[in-house]
C-alpha cells in the first residue's frame, strides 16, 4: 500500500480550508484517510499562526514510515524544516522558443551591439575633437 501525505478539501465553495492527511494513495481525495496530521487554511494571511497547523511527531512518523509527500505538501513542510524542498523542474523542451526566434533574438542582439559601439564611438569623436 502506498501512502501519500496529501490535502483533503474541506470548506464551501470558494472559501477552501484542506486537512493534512495520511491517506493510501488509491483512495479518493476528500474520502478516506489513514490519520489526519494537521490542516491548512489558505484564506489567512501568510504570517497567521494558523495558517498551517501540523503535528510535527505524526508527520515525522509517516515520512520515516515511506510516506511520499505531495508536491505541494512538500513546499509548505520544507518551509517547516520537516522534509527537503522540492526540485524545480526545468522548462520543457516543448515550450522553450523555436528556430526562428532563437535566430530573431539573436540579430535583435547584434543590432544592439552596433548601435551601442556606434554610439560609444560617436561620442569618443565627440570628446576628442
Amino acid at each position: 500500500m502506498a501512502v501519500r501525505i496529501r490535502l483533503s478539501r474541506g470548506g464551501s465553495k470558494k472559501r477552501p480550508f484542506y486537512r493534512i492527511v495520511a491517506a493510501d494513495q488509491r483512495a479518493p481525495r476528500d474520502g478516506r484517510f489513514i490519520e489526519r496530521l494537521g490542516s491548512y487554511n489558505p484564506m489567512l494571511p501568510k504570517d497567521h499562526a494558523e495558517r498551517l497547523v501540523v503535528d510535527a511527531e505524526k508527520v515525522k512518523s509517516w515520512l520515516s514510515k515511506g510516506a511520499q509527500p505531495t508536491e505541494r505538501l512538500q513546499k509548505l513542510l520544507s518551509g517547516l524544516g520537516l522534509c527537503a524542498a522540492p526540485a524545480i523542474k526545468d522548462q520543457p523542451k516543448k515550450s522553450a522558443p523555436k528556430a526562428k526566434a532563437v535566430e530573431r533574438m539573436k540579430e535583435k542582439e547584434e543590432k544592439a551591439k552596433a548601435a551601442a559601439e556606434a554610439a560609444a564611438s560617436a561620442s569618443a569623436e565627440a570628446s576628442a575633437e
